[in-house]
C-alpha cells in the first residue's frame, strides 16, 4: 500500500490524474443538474469550488509526478549488493544490518568466495528518497537521496529547474565543527545577524553540512532568527543542507520508490547516539550515499565538486565574463576542517575565518597575525603536530589574499556581512586591471550592496569613465537597484553615452517582466530580438533623447524610484519643451513672476516629443489639484473665460449687451487683448459680434438661460399639456432635448467624458427620457411613460446645481453634498441591519401568516423606517389597539392584518416585548446611529471647507474648458452649430486639410458616426 503523502508509480499516477479529472468533472455535472431543484445558488457555488480544488490538486499532483520521473531517470542511490558479515552479528561488512539488504544480495551465488570489496560491491541504483520534508514545525523543504558518484551538472540542474532556485549570486560554504561547542553570545549574535544579512541582500546560498550538530545548527538557527522576525513577503533564505545519507538518523522517514510529498520527519536529538538529524530549519538537502552506513565525510568529495561547478555559472543578465563566487566561512572546527581550508584556498576561493569561534579558526586568526618567520610548532596544539598539518597550515598563511580574519574585537566594528564580501573582493583585487575592477564592481551590483561599492570603488582616488560603468549599470537597471543607478550617475555614468547605441535600448526591453506591453512587442517582432522600430509602434516618439528613453522604460515596468531617477537626470539636461512638459509648481512660479505671458504661453503650449499634449492637460490628468489651484493658472483660466473681453466689464453691462446686442458696436462693453492690458485697435462690427457671443462667459449665461427654458417648458407639459396625441408644446420639448443629446455626442469624443459626474447625469437622463417617451408612445402604457418622464425631471433639476461650480461660495459646497451622498450610501448600508432586524422581528410577533407582499413589506421596513423620524407605531400596545384600524384575515387590502387574537378579540402578543424593543431600536437606530452620520458629514464637511479654495478652482477648470470648447448657440438653436460642424467636416475630408483642420473635422464628424 502507498504511505500518506506519497505517490505510486509513474503509469498509475497518470491514470489516477485522469481518474480524478474525471471525477471532477462527473462532480460538476451531477451538481450542476442538481441546480435546478435544489438551492441553485449554494450547489452552484460549491461545484465551482469543488471543481477549483480538484484542478489545484491535479496541477500539483502532475508536478510531483514529473519530478519523480526525472529523478528516477538521472538520479541513483548506492547500495550493497553481496552481504558479507562482519565481526558485528546480523551486519554486513557496509554496516547496514541484514535486513536492509535486498535478498539477491544475501542470496548473491555470483560473489560465492570473494572477499568484501567497497569498489565491487556497491552498486547504484534508482533512488528511492525524494520530494518534500516536513519537520515538526510544519515547515517544508526539499530533499533528495544522491549517489556518491552522482555529476555535480546534474545536482544544480535539480536545484535550478526542477526546485525552481534561482541561481545564486553568491555562494556562502559554511565549514567548521561538526560538532555541538558553544560561542559567545555577542560572537553568536554577529554571525547570525551578519550571515543573513549577506544572504538576504546578495541573494546567496548557504552550504553547510545540514545537520543539527556543531556549525551547521548555528546556520540553523540563524535562519531562524530570520524567519521569526522577517514579513511574510520577504526574500526565503535558501540553505542547502549536504549530509551523508548513512549517518542521518530516522532515515527510513524519508524512503519510498516514488517520493513523499511531503515525509514527515521527526528531529529525535536524544535518541540519534552515533547518528545525526537534519536540522529544521534548511531549506534543500542533498543526502550524498555511498552505501555505507555511520561514516561521515562522504559528501565533502560531491560537495567540492558542487561548489566548483556553482563557480563557474555566468553571474548576472548577459555575458560580462563574471561568474558567481565562493566564500568559505570557517567556525570552530578540526584537522578535517584544515583540510578543507587548504583545498579550498588553493582553488582560489577566498576564506573567512571567525576569531573566537574555537580550535582550528583560533588557531589561524593566532598564526595570521604573526610574522611568518615565527610560525613554529607549539605543543599547546597538540592536533597540529604532524608535519603535514603544519605544511598546510603554513601555505594558508602564505595566501594573505585568500585569507581573512574576522575580530570580535572592540575596536574592531566592523560587521561579518561586510567581511565577507570584501574577502572576495580582495581576494579578486590580486589582479590588478580595470577590467578586473569592472567585475568587482559588477559583483557589488548583483549583491545589491551600495555601501560595498561606496567605500572599494568609488573613493576620492578613484576615476571612472563613462564607458567602463556602463556594464554596471546596465545590471542595476535590469535588476532594479534604484540606489546603484543613482550612485554610478553621480560617478560618471552619461546616460547620452550608455544609450549611445540603439542595441543597449533595445536589450533593456528584452528584460521587461512580463507585462502586455512586452507581450505586444513580442507578437511585432519577427524573432527572439526586439528592436526600436517595434518599440516605436507602442510609445511614439521613443528615440533620441536617453533621459527620457530611461524614463519611459522605467515606467513601462512600475518601477517608481527608477522613473524619478531618470526623470532628475532629464531635467538637469533639460530643453524647453522637457520643462514645458511636466508641471513643478516652483519652477513655474518663478517664471510667472518674471513674465506673467510667457508664463501662460507654457501652460498651452503642444510639445510633439510627449504626445502633443499640453502642460495643463498633464496636470488634469495626473489630478494635480495644486497645480491647477496655481494663481498663474487661474490667471490664464480667467483670460480664458472671459475671451476678447476686457476683464473688468461689469456683469450687469455683459447681460444688457446679451439682450440688446447693438450696445456692443457703442462702446458699452470693453475689448482687450489676451493679457488683459492694453486695449486692442477699433474693431468691426461684425469682430465685436463675433467676440461677444463666442465668449465662454456669454456661453455660459445663454446655456443657463436656455436650461431654465427647458426645465419649464418640461414642467409645463408634464402638469398642464400631457395629452394621449403629443401637442406643439410637447413636440418642442423633444426637439429641445434632440439638440442636448446631440451636444453630448458631440463632446463624448473627450478621453475625460465618463469621468465627469454631470456628463453621467447627463446621460442618465437622456437614457430615461427616451425609455419614458417610448413607453409614452404606447397606448396601453402611457401613464408609465408619463411616470418615468416625472422621474427623469428630478434628475434633470439635479443636473442645475452645475451652474452653481462658477460661484467660489456655492461651488465648494456642491462638492460637499457629493461626498455627503457617498456617505449616506454607505451609512444606509449600516442603518438597513437594524432596519431589517426590527420589522422583522417584530412584524414576526404581531402579525401570523401574512401574505401579502405590500403589507409585508410595509410591516418589516417602511414602518420601521418612519419609526426613526418620530412616527411611532400604535399596533405594539394594546390599550391603543382597535379592531376598525386592521382586517382579522387580511381579506380588506386597504387594512393590515389583525394581530393574533384571543377569544375576547384581544391581542395576545407580549407587549412588554415588543415596547422593549421599540426602545432599544429607537436607542440605536435614532440616537446612535443618526448621531453617527452627524459625526460623519461634518468630518466630510471640514475635509472640504479646508480646501475649498483648491476645490473650486479645480471645478471652474472643468466648466470654462467645456463652454470654451461649446458651441456659441444654446439649445436649441444649438442644432444649427451642429449643422455648419457637419457641413464643415464634410468639406474639409474631401479637401484633406492639415492637421489642424483635421483635428476641428473629428470633433464635428461625432454627429456623423
Amino acid at each position: 500500500m502507498t504511505s500518506p503523502g506519497c505517490f505510486p508509480s509513474t503509469a498509475v499516477c497518470f491514470l489516477s490524474l485522469s481518474l480524478s479529472l474525471s471525477l471532477s468533472l462527473s462532480l460538476s455535472l451531477s451538481l450542476s443538474i442538481r441546480e435546478v431543484a435544489v438551492k441553485p445558488a449554494l450547489v452552484q457555488t460549491v461545484s465551482m469550488d469543488l471543481s477549483f480544488r480538484y484542478l489545484d490538486s491535479l496541477a500539483t499532483s502532475f508536478q510531483h509526478c514529473l519530478l519523480s520521473s526525472w529523478i528516477k531517470d538521472n538520479i541513483k542511490k548506492k547500495e550493497c549488493c553481496l552481504y558479507v558479515e562482519d565481526a558485528r552479528e546480523g551486519f554486513c561488512m557496509c554496516g547496514y544490518p541484514k535486513n536492509h539488504h535486498p535478498v539477491e544480495a544475501i542470496e548473491a551465488e555470483e560473489y560465492t568466495g570473494e572477499t568484501w570489496n567497497k569498489d565491487l560491491h556497491v552498486r547504484e541504483v534508482p533512488t528511492d528518497a525524494f520530494g518534500d520534508i516536513s519537520f515538526r514545525k510544519q515547515k517544508i523543504g526539499k530533499y533528495v537521496r544522491v549517489s556518491s558518484g552522482t555529476s555535480a551538472e546534474v545536482l544544480y540542474q535539480l536545484m535550478t529547474e526542477h526546485w525552481k532556485l534561482q541561481p545564486p549570486n553568491l555562494l556562502i560554504s559554511v565549514t567548521g565543527g561538526a560538532k555541538n561547542f558553544n560561542m559567545k553570545t555577542r560572537l553568536k549574535d554577529k554571525f547570525h545577524r551578519g550571515l543573513i544579512k549577506v544572504a538576504q541582500t546578495t541573494g546567496a546560498w548557504i552550504l553547510t553540512g545540514g545537520t543539527h550538530t556543531g556549525v551547521m545548527k548555528h546556520v540553523g538557527m540563524a535562519v531562524h532568527d530570520y524567519i521569526l522576525s522577517s514579513r511574510f513577503m520577504e526574500r526565503q533564505i535558501i540553505a542547502i543542507g549536504v549530509a551523508t545519507w548513512g549517518v542521518i538518523h530516522n532515515r527510513q522517514d524519508l524512503v519510498h520508490p516514488e517520493g513523499c510529498f511531503p515525509a514527515h520527519y521527526y528531529l529525535d536529538e536524544q535518541g540519534q547516539g552515533r547518528l545525526s538529524c537534519l536540522d529544521d530549519n534548511h531549506s534543500h538537502f542533498l543526502l550524498v550515499d555511498d552505501g555505507m552506513h555511520g561514516h561521515y565525510g562522504t559528501e565533502i568529495e560531491l560537495r567540492g565538486k558542487l561548489e566548483k561547478l556553482i563557480s563557474e555559472q555566468p553571474l548576472g543578465n548577459r555575458e560580462s565574463g563574471v561568474k558567481i563566487p565562493v566564500v568559505c566561512v570557517v567556525l570552530d572546527g578540526g584537522p578535517g576542517t584544515l583540510n578543507t581550508i587548504y583545498n579550498s584556498m588553493m582553488n582560489n576561493t577566498p576564506c573567512v575565518v571567525l576569531d573566537g569561534s574555537g580550535r582550528l579558526a583560533d588557531v589561524i586568526a593566532h598564526v595570521a597575525a604573526l610574522p611568518l618567520s615565527e610560525v613554529t610548532i607549539d605543543t599547546r596544539y597538540i592536533y597540529l603536530d604532524e608535519l603535514w598539518y603544519f605544511a598546510q597550515l603554513q601555505d594558508i598563511i602564505r595566501m594573505p589574499h585568500l585569507l581573512t580574519v574576522f575580530y570580535i574585537n572592540e575596536d574592531k566594528k566592523s560587521d561579518l556581512d561586510v567581511a565577507i564580501l570584501q574577502a572576495f573582493l580582495k581576494a579578486s583585487r590580486s589582479k590588478d586591471s580595470v577590467g578586473n575592477k569592472e567585475k568587482q564592481l559588477e559583483l557589488a551590483v548583483a549583491w545589491n550592496r551600495v555601501d560595498i561599492a561606496q567605500s572599494e570603488f568609488f573613493t576620492e582616488e578613484s576615476h571612472w569613465k563613462s564607458r567602463d560603468l556602463h556594464q554596471a549599470m546596465f545590471s542595476a537597471l535590469v535588476g532594479h537597484k534604484a540606489e546603484f543607478v543613482r550612485l554610478l550617475l553621480e560617478n560618471g555614468v552619461c546616460l547620452d553615452q550608455f544609450l549611445e547605441s540603439e542595441d543597449t535600448l533595445c536589450e533593456l526591453y528584452t528584460h521587461l517582466p512580463r507585462c502586455m506591453f512586452l507581450h505586444k512587442l513580442a507578437r511585432r517582432a519577427p524573432g527572439d530580438e526586439i528592436s526600436l522600430s517595434h518599440v516605436s509602434e507602442e510609445v511614439r516618439h521613443l528615440v533620441w533623447n536617453a533621459g527620457r528613453d530611461l524614463f519611459l522604460w522605467s515606467v513601462l515596468q512600475n518601477k517608481r524610484e527608477l522613473a524619478e531617477i531618470a526623470w532628475e537626470q532629464m531635467m538637469m539636461t533639460a530643453d524647453s519643451e522637457t520643462l514645458m512638459a511636466f508641471p513643478f509648481p516652483g519652477v513655474f512660479s518663478e517664471c510667472h513672476r518674471c513674465d506673467e505671458q510667457r508664463a501662460q504661453k507654457l501652460l498651452i503650449r503642444i510639445s510633439p516629443s510627449w504626445g502633443g499634449t499640453t502642460c495643463l492637460r498633464l496636470a488634469l490628468e495626473a489630478d494635480d489639484k495644486s497645480f491647477i489651484a496655481h494663481s498663474g493658472v487661474q490667471a490664464l483660466l480667467t483670460h480664458v473665460w472671459y475671451g476678447k473681453l476686457a476683464v473688468d466689464n461689469p456683469h450687469w453691462r455683459l447681460l444688457l449687451s446679451m439682450l440688446f446686442f447693438p450696445l456692443v458696436f457703442t462702446g458699452f462693453v470693453v475689448f482687450s487683448d489676451r493679457s488683459g492690458k492694453s486695449p486692442l485697435k477699433p474693431l468691426n462690427c461684425w469682430t465685436r459680434l463675433v467676440s461677444l457671443y463666442t465668449c465662454p462667459q456669454v456661453k455660459f449665461y445663454w446655456n443657463i438661460a436656455s436650461y431654465f427654458g427647458f426645465l419649464w417648458l418640461f414642467a409645463v407639459v408634464l402638469m398642464m399639456d400631457f395629452q394621449s396625441s403629443p401637442s406643439w408644446r410637447e413636440l418642442l420639448l423633444y426637439v429641445w432635448l434632440i439638440s442636448l443629446v446631440c451636444e453630448e455626442v458631440r463632446q463624448v469624443r473627450s478621453k475625460m467624458y465618463i469621468k465627469d459626474l454631470w456628463n453621467i447625469l447627463d446621460v442618465l437622463s437622456i437614457t430615461l427620457f427616451i425609455i419614458g417617451l417610448t413607453l409614452r408612445l404606447a397606448h396601453n402604457l402611457f401613464y408609465v411613460g408619463k411616470v418615468i418622464l416625472c422621474i427623469d425631471f428630478i434628475i434633470f433639476c439635479l443636473r442645475l446645481m452645475a451652474i452653481f461650480t462658477i460661484s467660489r461660495t456655492l461651488g465648494p459646497k456642491i462638492i460637499i453634498v457629493r461626498r455627503m451622498m457617498l456617505d449616506l450610501f454607505l451609512f444606509l448600508f449600516l442603518l438597513s441591519i437594524w432596519v431589517v432586524a426590527y420589522g422583522v422581528s417584530t412584524q414576526g410577533i404581531l402579525i401570523e401568516n401574512e401574505e401579502r407582499l405590500n403589507w409585508i413589506l410595509r410591516g418589516a421596513l417602511y414602518e420601521p423606517y418612519l419609526v426613526i423620524f418620530g412616527s411611532l407605531p400604535s399596533s405594539i400596545d394594546s390599550t391603543q389597539f382597535s379592531m376598525d384600524s386592521c382586517s382579522v384575515n387580511g381579506t380588506d387590502p386597504l387594512k393590515p392584518k389583525c394581530p393574533v387574537l384571543n377569544s375576547d378579540s384581544n391581542p395576545v402578543f407580549p407587549e412588554w416585548l415588543t415596547i422593549i424593543m421599540l426602545c432599544v431600536y429607537l436607542l440605536f437606530a435614532n440616537i446612535l446611529l443618526l448621531n453617527l452620520l452627524i459625526a460623519i458629514f461634518n468630518y466630510t464637511f471640514q475635509q472640504v471647507q479646508d480646501h475649498t479654495d483648491t476645490f473650486w478652482k479645480l471645478q471652474r477648470y472643468d466648466l470654462i474648458k467645456e463652454y470654451y470648447s461649446r458651441p456659441a448657440l444654446p439649445p436649441p438653436f444649438i442644432l444649427l452649430s451642429h449643422l455648419y460642424l457637419f457641413i464643415r467636416c464634410l468639406v474639409q475630408r474631401r479637401a484633406s486639410q492639415k492637421s489642424s483642420d483635421q483635428i476641428f473635422c473629428s470633433v464635428g464628424s461625432v454627429l456623423l458616426y
